[in-house]
């Protein structure tokens, strides 16, 4: 069916001259589409693999790469009467890229409208790295500041309301900071953890939690930075009016009652009405309670529950087992999987320990413990992010903690001893861990309560008759933490238990 097809072509194009063959081609290149969209048709579906897989080296070869990529995300793109400056273009902003007679790219200046333009290293290294992913992404992200809703005067004050909260979450982010902070104590404990500006294309960037494997990581690596779990901070659109800020609102940069910061109140001289809201936009879906959720929304006073996820088609989020959701997570994070039906045990082996297995009671869509996968945290006003952002803290140190339970290990390779144990779901951010008494046929367990993103506290529990484990509850719950963090690791406190047992055992 194939060869015919292409017969017919050949026969239908065969008496046409070539000249109009080549405008078809040429208005299907130039036809610009919108950003995210999927190309309209096999013809510039396959220009833009083969602009791929082009090596592209010349100064012409470069043009007409940075041409397709521009009209491929919905911008316009000239070519200087030199032939070696390239300006892609938007109603709001602009690129210029300069090149040299050979193609390799000299400089890269953005300027939004209204501003002078400024230099971009991020944009320069990504072109000379030939990486127009990247760059196309960038691209992307600097047309989404202005999808808000309205003229260009409006578009422009969403841009001014969004640096204004951006000024003001950087004045934040010096508040109680000492000289010698380093990144870790700002990420983990920092009132807007740890911030990144906006420097050119980049969006301003907000770490706010990392785990303690990746703080020893960094420790053992010296200058190898691990990223922790991040947020970008930009504006979107919407249907629903909001108040926004037009210039920063914190006040002389210092802490009001109760160390929180204090705000100028918003008065209509200082805000302004649009259709948008501020965003905290999370790189990967976080899994979070209802409970969690319902915080947020009474923090940001935001209620509808599809500003969390993206699509705007979605009308409310879709409750699920929260323990399946972060198993979900965990499973696609550690072994790539992205089953809808992970496996209901895991084998997770330790040094000087017999192999645990794992069974994660993920509870019921009816029970109390229900989640979502939630793309993106919605805000009107700069006071919001430092609630906002402990209650995400605490909600990935929850989901650290149970995510240490999952291994890409499905099945039992060997005959090898086992040891049992079942994390059951209890309420919010708590949870039991049965396990079989070392010494008796009785069943023990080990309530695990994280209270915040940096406390945790843990209860044994016995049947009064069986003999002690030689664990109390303070050990149990320094086991479960590691300097400034939360070790978030239930097999490695599950295997000092059991070593704790196994000399109460021998002494016996």
């Amino acid at each position: 069916s194939t060869n015919a097809l292409i017969e017919r072509l050949r026969l239908k194009y065969q008496q046409k001259p070539w000249t109009e063959t080549l405008k078809l081609v040429h208005f299907c290149i130039d036809k610009p589409r919108p950003v995210n969209n999927a190309p309209d048709g096999p013809l510039p579906s396959c220009m833009e693999k083969i602009q791929k897989a082009l090596n592209v080296k010349s100064l012409f070869s470069v043009m007409n790469r940075l041409e397709s990529l521009s009209k491929q995300k919905g911008l316009n793109a000239h070519i200087s009467p030199s032939g070696t400056a390239c300006y892609i273009t938007s109603n709001m902003f602009y690129i210029e890229v300069q090149l040299e007679k050979d193609g390799k790219v000299m400089d890269v200046q953005l300027a939004h409208l209204g501003e002078s333009p400024v230099v971009c290293d991020d944009l320069v290294q990504y072109l000379r790295m030939k990486n127009y992913d990247a760059f196309g992404k960038i691209l992307e992200d600097l047309s989404n500041l202005y999808k808000t809703p309205g003229n260009s005067e409006m578009k422009a004050k969403g841009y001014l309301a969004l640096q204004a909260l951006e000024k003001d979450l950087y004045s934040m982010s010096l508040l109680d900071r000492t000289q010698d902070v380093n990144r870790i104590t700002e990420v983990l404990h920092g009132k807007v953890g740890h911030l990144v500006p906006r420097i050119g294309g980049m969006p301003m960037n907000i770490e706010f939690y990392i785990s303690p494997y990746q703080v020893l990581e960094e420790e053992l690596n010296p200058g190898a930075q691990v990223c922790g779990t991040k947020a970008i901070v930009t504006v979107e659109g919407t249907d629903t009016l909001h108040k926004l800020p037009l210039s920063p609102l914190l006040v002389d940069s210092q802490a009001g009652e109760d160390s929180n910061p204090a705000f100028l109140p918003l008065t209509d001289g200082l805000s302004v009405d649009l259709l948008a809201f501020f965003v905290l936009k999370f790189y990967q879906p976080i899994p979070m309670s209802s409970s969690s959720i319902e915080e947020i929304q009474r923090l940001t006073g935001i209620k509808k529950k599809n500003h969390l996820v993206s699509g705007i088609q979605v009308t409310a989020l879709k409750l699920a087992p929260l323990y399946e959701l972060i198993i979900h997570c965990a499973l696609k994070e550690k072994c790539g999987e992205d089953s809808s039906t992970p496996m209901p045990c895991f084998f997770v082996s330790l040094t000087d320990c017999p192999k645990h297995c794992y069974f994660i009671n993920k509870g019921s869509e009816k029970s109390d413990v229900t989640g979502a996968l939630v793309n993106k945290i919605p805000f009107s006003h700069p006071k919001c992010v430092p609630g906002v952002i402990e209650i995400l803290r605490h909600q990935v140190a929850f989901n650290t903690l149970i995510s240490s339970c999952v291994s890409e290990k499905h099945i039992n390779e060997d005959d090898s001893e086992l040891l049992y144990f079942e994390v059951v779901p209890h309420k919010n951010t708590s949870f039991s861990v049965f396990f079989p008494h070392p010494v008796k046929e009785n069943l023990a367990s080990v309530i695990i309560d994280v209270t915040t993103s940096r406390e945790v506290q843990c209860h044994l529990h016995l049947n009064p008759q069986d003999p002690s484990l030689n664990s109390s509850d303070d050990f149990i719950t320094r086991a479960m933490k590691r300097q400034v963090v939360l070790l978030c690791n239930i097999p490695v406190v599950m295997r000092a238990i059991f070593r704790n047992a196994a000399k109460v055992k021998a002494e016996s």
